[in-house]
């Protein structure tokens, strides 16, 4: 795999961080670093520790782990989103998604992470055969998905000044979950076929 490959790799691992972002900063409609930054270095450590999981269990459970990973990420996105868009239309004090709560910064990180778990068999099979050879791709995941997730609040942030007054953040956080989810699994049977 060439380093332009990786970096790729990387960008395409990311592009889930970077929406979850968006949506994040819509709903914070301001720069508060603590989740901003929280909320970066979760999904950029777990676009980074799932692949290493996989491929440090790539023998043992690898084909068990691809055959569900799409659908764990789904019930997850599809929960947090449903909620979201439940929250939207309830009353302001009855709001649960909120980017400043651990429980939900620790759930998107690892929904928005899983499908990085095929990565880490796929790095089995091209020859990444020791735990020294597998530090550079990464630590290039985790850059980039840090990276991605701290331009992702910022325009969720900037753009969703103006999308705030027209639409509630939560509904549109909430539907943008459930397509990614959806677009998960939607990757994932399509590649079965």
């Amino acid at each position: 795999m060439s380093a332009l490959d990786l970096w790729l790799l990387a960008i395409g691992l990311a592009m889930d961080c970077f929406t979850v972002s968006i949506a994040s900063g819509i709903i914070l409609k301001r720069i508060e670093w603590k989740p901003i930054l929280s909320m970066a270095f979760c999904f950029g450590l777990f676009q980074a520790l799932m692949p290493l999981i996989s491929w440090a269990l790539f023998v043992r459970v690898g084909t068990l782990l691809q055959q569900i990973d799409h659908w764990v990420a789904f019930g997850l996105l599809l929960f947090l989103g449903g909620n979201m868009i439940r929250e939207a239309f309830s009353k302001e004090e009855e709001h649960h998604f909120n980017p400043h709560r651990w429980v939900v910064i620790l759930t998107l990180a690892v929904a928005t992470s899983i499908d990085a778990l095929a990565v880490g068999i796929s790095f089995a099979f091209i020859g990444f055969n020791t735990l020294a050879s597998m530090v550079y791709p990464l630590v290039v995941i985790g850059l980039v998905s840090f990276v991605f997730s701290l331009v992702g609040s910022g325009l969720g942030i900037w753009f969703g000044i103006g999308i705030a007054k027209k639409l509630k953040p939560e509904l549109l956080g909430g539907i943008i979950l459930i397509i990614i989810g959806c677009k998960i699994v939607i990757q994932h049977l399509a590649n079965g076929l």
